[in-house]
């Protein structure tokens, strides 16, 4: 149930922002923000499945790309399927992947630089469609800015409101800032965004947010994680 909101420029010029929430099993192992992959995927940085070996979220900082995944639909109980992690370091890297690789359905947001786009994957095929330009919110949906998750109608605008210009010296402090006042709702909340989805007998909840601006030649990101998984941690402001 991950929640990714990107700013899509108008103009070549202007970079790319970018915030993800990660929402996962806090049992399930993961490496923050880092270069896990030098042998296989030099130069890319990225919050690491210890499980499987892919990435959620991966940056190529020098060629100005970022990749985040966001799953779809329930889990196929079908064994031999790839990690969709993998799908991710490859995006990342700008490398087609594998034709004969089946997944588990997802959403991939690519980032090039000023450039965004969707690939959308029922597991054994996809389709990859241009983002415009303006304030999109991605959940866990083939749809972007998709409606009939309650959390898109309940934030969508105000991330829109308060998304400052681009000559901003804090640019994502009014983000987090609208992020930390969604918290006054209850994780379990289904217009939440730092989430607890047990509820919905998904055994996940949100472990940490991702903010990155992505230009054609750089990538600054930069990791938080939640000191408790679920809930907010006071002061976790970004500057």
């Amino acid at each position: 149930m991950c929640t990714v909101i990107v700013s899509v420029p108008a103009e070549a010029s202007q970079p790319t922002r970018v915030l993800a929430i990660r929402d996962e099993d806090p049992t399930r192992a993961w490496n923050p923000l880092g270069p896990w992959w030098p042998d296989t995927h030099p130069g890319v940085d990225g919050v690491r499945d210890t499980r499987a070996g892919g990435a959620w979220l991966a940056t190529l900082p020098e060629a100005g790309r970022l990749a985040v995944l966001l799953n779809v639909g329930g889990p196929r109980s079908e064994p031999g399927l790839a990690s969709r992690g993998e799908v991710v370091l490859d995006a990342v890297s700008d490398r087609t992947s594998q034709t004969s690789r089946r997944t588990q359905p997802y959403t991939l947001v690519n980032v090039a630089g000023s450039r965004v786009s969707l690939t959308i994957s029922d597991g054994d095929g996809s389709r990859t469609r241009p983002l415009p330009p303006g304030v999109h919110m991605l959940v866990n949906s083939a749809i972007p800015d998709d409606p009939s998750f309650i959390r898109v109608p309940r934030w969508l605008e105000e991330f829109r409101a308060t998304a400052p210009g681009d000559d901003a010296t804090d640019w994502f402090g009014p983000w987090l800032e609208l992020l930390e006042r969604s918290t006054e709702l209850p994780p379990t909340d289904d217009a939440a965004l730092i989430r607890d989805n047990r509820p919905w007998g998904i055994p996940t909840l949100s472990l940490l947010f991702c903010t990155a601006t992505v230009s054609d030649a750089h990538v600054d990101a930069t990791y938080v994680e939640l000191a408790r998984p679920g809930h907010w941690t006071p002061g976790s402001h970004l500057s």
